[in-house]
């Protein structure tokens, strides 16, 4: 596997746990403490800044730069978890489902090319725990109501094309 690839895996992974931080900051701002999954989400947040700062320290260690993009999806993930807690609670839980479900693709093909290639077990096991995280928040939604959400299937499925695209993207950019 060659360095640049590499590089992109770091990159994108970073800007998705920053993007994961900002969705749940938003949705905390319209749900306070009080609201159903409040604590929940809270928990949820609190991985997610914990996988942030692992790949903002392996970020600058490695020397790799960032997406270019960091501004855009610190305000869309701002607005996509806003947005979704004002639709409700169920809502905001279906965001995190669809978000959670494409992340724990993601990471899957990366842990199959890093597996093939044998390099980076560092990177590896970094991925493969936080997968296990991802996972845990994805079966947590579901159990929280998401497939309640209003219009669920477009909802997931508009916020899962959504990441693919953002994944996409942040590699490049």
């Amino acid at each position: 596997m060659q360095r640049d690839e590499l590089h992109r895996m770091i990159r994108v992974d970073q800007a998705g746990e920053f993007g994961a931080t900002r969705i749940y900051e938003g949705q905390l701002a319209v749900m306070g403490d009080r609201a159903p999954h409040s604590a929940e989400i809270r928990h949820m947040a609190e991985q997610e800044r914990e996988h942030r700062a692992k790949f903002d320290e392996l970020l600058v260690r490695r020397g790799v730069r960032p997406t270019i993009l960091h501004p855009f999806w610190s305000a869309a993930g701002y607005a996509l978890g806003a947005g979704t807690a004002l639709l409700g609670p169920e809502a905001a839980m279906a965001c995190t489902a669809a978000v959670e479900t494409e992340i724990d693709k993601h990471y899957s093909d990366q842990l199959d090319k890093l597996s093939e290639s044998g390099e980076d077990p560092e990177l590896a096991d970094m991925i493969e725990a936080f997968r296990e995280d991802e996972r845990e928040h994805r079966d947590a939604a579901l159990a929280n109501g998401a497939e309640r959400a209003p219009g669920y299937p477009l909802l997931a499925g508009a916020i899962r094309l959504g990441c693919r695209l953002a994944i996409k993207v942040s590699e490049r950019l």
